[in-house]
Parts: C-alpha cells; sequence; structure tokens
C-alpha cells in the first residue's frame, strides 16, 4: 500500500495558534486504549476500572499538584478499526479529587466504540490530531497508547504515525497488556514491538501489564511516570 506522509495529507499535524485566553496545564494526555474484537465484556469492564481507579489515585493526584500549574487535562480514545479509532471522553481538566472523581465517571459512563482488529497507526494519528486541537495548553504532550496485539490493520503503519507525532512535539509512551512471556508473531515479546514501533520522542517509554488485572496498577505507576 501506498502511504504518504501524514504531513502531506488534509488535516496534517499543524497545529493553530491558540488564542492567548486559552486556559494552560502541564500535560496534555490522551489515553488510547485498546477496544478491538479480541476484548470480551468482562475483560472490557476490567479495563474501564483499571483507568478510572488509577486516573483517581491519590498517588496521581499527588505528582499532578507538584507541578507548577497543579493540573492536567485528560481525553480517552478508543481503538481498533482501521481509521475507526473515536474519541469517547474529551479533554476534561484534572487538579484536584473532584475533577479527578468526575473524569473517572465519563470514563465508565462512555458507550463502548464498534471497533475491530487492532490499527495502532490510524490510532495514533487520530490521537495526534485531538491533541493539537485540544482547548487547552501546555508544553507537554503526550499520547499514551494500551493493547494486547502488534499493529495489524492500519492504514499507515504505526511508526510512520508515531514519526509523525514526535515531529509535531508529541510524546507517544505505550502500556503492552501482556505477560512478559508471551511474544508476537514476531517472535519477540509485545513490550518490545511497541518499543520498536509505537513509542517516540524524549523519554518515551513501555510499561508492560501481566493482564487486564493488572492495568490499574501498571498505568498508576505509568501516569505518575509521564506526569511528574
Amino acid at each position: 500500500m501506498h502511504r504518504r506522509s501524514l504531513l502531506a495529507l488534509p488535516g496534517a499535524l499543524a497545529a493553530a495558534p491558540a488564542p492567548a485566553q486559552t486556559p494552560e496545564v502541564d500535560t496534555l494526555l490522551v489515553l488510547a486504549v485498546d477496544a478491538s474484537g479480541s476484548i470480551d465484556a468482562d475483560e472490557f469492564r476490567l479495563q474501564r476500572e483499571g483507568y478510572a481507579e488509577a486516573l483517581s489515585h491519590p498517588g496521581v493526584l499527588s505528582v499532578i499538584a507538584s507541578r507548577p500549574r497543579g493540573a492536567i487535562a485528560v481525553a480517552m480514545v478508543e481503538w481498533g478499526s482501521p481509521g475507526g479509532a473515536a474519541t469517547v471522553v474529551d479533554f476534561m481538566r484534572v487538579e484536584d479529587a473532584t475533577s479527578a472523581r468526575a473524569l473517572a465517571e465519563a470514563v465508565m459512563a462512555a458507550p463502548r466504540s464498534p471497533q475491530s482488529w487492532n490499527a495502532i497507526g490510524d490510532a495514533l494519528d487520530h490521537c495526534a490530531r485531538l491533541l493539537l486541537a485540544a482547548p487547552f495548553r501546555a508544553a507537554e504532550r503526550v499520547i499514551d497508547l494500551s493493547g494486547d496485539g502488534p499493529d495489524l490493520r492500519s492504514l499507515r503503519a504505526a511508526a510512520a504515525a508515531r514519526d509523525d507525532a514526535v515531529a509535531a512535539g508529541i510524546r507517544v509512551n505505550a502500556l503492552a497488556v501482556a505477560a512478559a512471556w508471551q511474544v508476537t508473531r514476531l517472535g519477540e515479546p509485545l513490550a518490545e514491538t511497541y518499543r520498536r514501533e509505537v513509542i517516540g520522542g524524549p523519554g518515551a517509554f513501555v510499561v508492560n501489564a501481566e493482564d487486564r488485572r493488572d492495568i490499574a496498577r501498571a498505568l498508576r505507576a505509568k501516569l505518575v511516570r509521564e506526569i511528574a
């Protein structure tokens, strides 16, 4: 398939100048969550609960409060189908327990989007555009992608989408939801595939979650590192 740079496509990664009155936060964070066909209803519920728990954890709130503006803004995107990534929770400001609880409730209440199989590159393109059109300003812009498999059917390869996001000043981190001993069809652990094809930017990293019951722990540690 012929793959053009995202920078040559309509809606390329070029942010419009933010109005002077746009509120500032320390970090703009998009949580790109795997909602593909490999996840059944019980696993999906565990995943949502893990995100809600991590986002409202006192340890995460403490790190947010320690930053210069004492606030971040978070959005959630679900991905899976080629070209089908969907924003299920738009940007919400988090600065204290009350706002974190509101975000957690929004995460739990959002309807599951219809998705099929593992188009990571398309998800990264969607998240990058969402960040660049955010209603907040921040020096740090991060995509935090979680998944249980490699990129399979993207209209654009994950690495190409990652490279364009990084060129636009966005860092891409990843959460590999797979036991360390499990390997992809490439014969390597999923975390290694994400390290090579998905993450990018200064300080980018991958965290491993053993399964969806482990997401809250892994994501909590990851959020603290990303925000701090």
